[in-house]
């Protein structure tokens, strides 16, 4: 990898049972990615805490049920306390929380203790979430940006943190306009939050701003990123549609910026990686007042001896690459076609796999000079669903799922496996150029890319949104609370 170049890459992992859980896994995809050089990784919306996708908290017009107030506070126990106040309009602490300086962050030593010197001793403000993550981004060196569900005072946020392997936390937004029905649950953050953060990586500065969700549908939110002079665009979001990469290519062209979105890959009923409550499939439940982070494992070093790759073309459709009959490391593979065909009569190409049914492709691509990888761990062909396969379409008012037709290698038959959320996750560069993903039906696979900052300088010799091309003079943006001044190039 070049010195110049950036690697940058996006995940799309479902929340696990409980934080500490969550948090482990956490780690082994920091792991799996610092083996593998990835210096950002970002991960979906709501990642800690669990979205809670199908579930209306047993609320009508007018009316609240018991049952969904008990549903409502193991979702509230579940999520986390990154130690944070409500502050003005839901905008928290910002920089005194960034800097631990809100009150309680720092208390006298107790008079008369032994060994008491009068000073002042730390004092851990929350659950200890923010701690570990600071911990796992300091370990690994990958600067980590990860959705959670955040509790202060008694509110509920929709947050986005930023964690830098050096400084820790220097960021923090809430989500300002929660979508729909999540406005019973999440309470509305402040624009102050959409403040921008900047990181030094092998001497390239990121500035960096996350919009969360459907936050990227507000066109004057994206615009207030882009003021702020931004060349990495972050969307964690719950959006799988297939809409939702047109918008990424959009907010890539716009900005001038490399955007990475994330989304989880969430499998139905009891799924290798899902919960229940109440026979309602929401993401985290289990309610966890004060985490056991002693829980979280040193999981082992990730091997990619499967790896598969694809890319997009300029219309939006996926391709395949082939596999190398032979690996880097000079080792025979025995490669088979395998594939299926819908109720349509359409062909789906599944991945390769060895003659006892694993996925063990490797694969890498020069795409416009950038590098595009994946990395998925061994799967089966009876669990495994193909990236091309087309979804059902959700009646109104119904929660949306996917069925994917594969082939039951032990009778032949074709079966069903269904998603809640198919993922999607993505990377697109400043002239909207699918770079890596969409990752679809893959809830353990890293995707990445290998980039260059200044293509976001080279875009801006005909576009600049933020600066003479948005005739500034004509028109005006203001955001309350929100400083728009330009982060630096340097």
């Amino acid at each position: 990898m070049a010195p110049s170049k950036i690697r940058i890459a996006t995940a799309s992992p479902s929340t696990q049972p409980t934080t500490p859980k969550t948090l482990a896994q956490i780690a082994q995809l920091a792991r799996r990615a610092a083996s593998n050089n990835i210096d950002i990784l970002l991960l979906p919306e709501a990642y800690l805490g669990g979205y809670p996708r199908g579930t209306n908290f047993g609320c009508v017009m007018g009316s609240r049920s018991a049952e969904g107030r008990d549903e409502y506070l193991r979702y509230f126990q579940a999520a986390v306390d990154l130690g944070d106040i409500v502050g003005e309009g839901g905008a928290g602490g910002l920089e005194k929380w960034v800097r631990r300086e809100l009150v309680g962050d720092e208390i006298p030593g107790a008079q008369g203790q032994e060994g008491d010197k009068g000073e002042k001793v730390k004092n851990k403000r929350g659950d200890g979430t923010r701690e570990e993550l600071e911990r796992i981004a300091r370990e690994t060196g990958v600067f980590l940006v990860t959705g959670c569900i955040e509790k202060a005072g008694g509110s509920l946020y929709c947050s986005v943190v930023y964690v830098c392997p050096k400084m820790g936390m220097i960021g923090k937004r809430r989500k300002v306009m929660p979508t729909a029905i999540e406005r019973l649950v999440w309470a509305q953050g402040s624009p102050a939050t959409l403040r921008a953060v900047s990181t030094v990586i092998r001497g390239v500065r990121i500035n960096l701003a996350a919009a969360i969700c459907w936050e990227n549908y507000m066109p004057m939110l994206r615009q207030s990123l882009y003021s702020q002079n931004i060349n990495l665009y972050l969307a964690p979001t719950a959006d799988g549609r297939d809409t939702w990469l047109p918008l990424m290519r959009t907010a890539a062209i716009e900005g001038r910026c490399f955007v990475v979105s994330s989304n989880m890959c969430a499998r139905k009923d009891g799924g290798k990686q899902q919960a229940k409550t109440n026979g309602r499939p929401v993401l985290s439940h289990q309610p966890q007042q004060q985490p056991d982070f002693s829980a979280i494992a040193d999981p082992s070093p990730f091997t990619s001896d499967g790896r598969r790759s694809s890319l997009v073309t300029e219309e939006g459709f996926e391709i395949a690459l082939p596999s190398p009959r032979s690996g880097s490391r000079g080792r025979q593979k025995k490669i088979r076609r395998q594939s299926v065909f819908d109720e349509d009569g359409n062909e789906i190409v599944l991945p390769c796999c060895n003659e006892q049914g694993d996925v063990e492709v490797e694969a890498e691509a020069e795409v416009d000079d950038e590098t595009v990888s994946t990395m998925t761990p061994k799967t089966s062909l009876s669990s495994t669903a193909a990236s091309a396969a087309p979804a059902q379409t959700a009646k109104p008012g119904s929660r949306q799922t996917f069925k994917i037709p594969v082939i039951d290698r032990s009778t032949g038959a074709k079966t069903e496996e269904d998603f809640v959320s198919r993922g999607g996750s993505a990377i697109v560069s400043p002239f909207g150029d699918v770079l890596a993903g969409p990752q679809w039906e893959d809830d353990e696979g890293i995707i990445w890319a290998d980039v260059d900052f200044e293509d976001c300088i080279r875009g801006r010799l005909d576009l600049d949104t933020a600066g003479s091309y948005s005739r500034n003079d004509s028109f005006k943006l203001t955001v309350g609370g929100l400083d728009l001044s330009p982060l630096p190039y340097h």
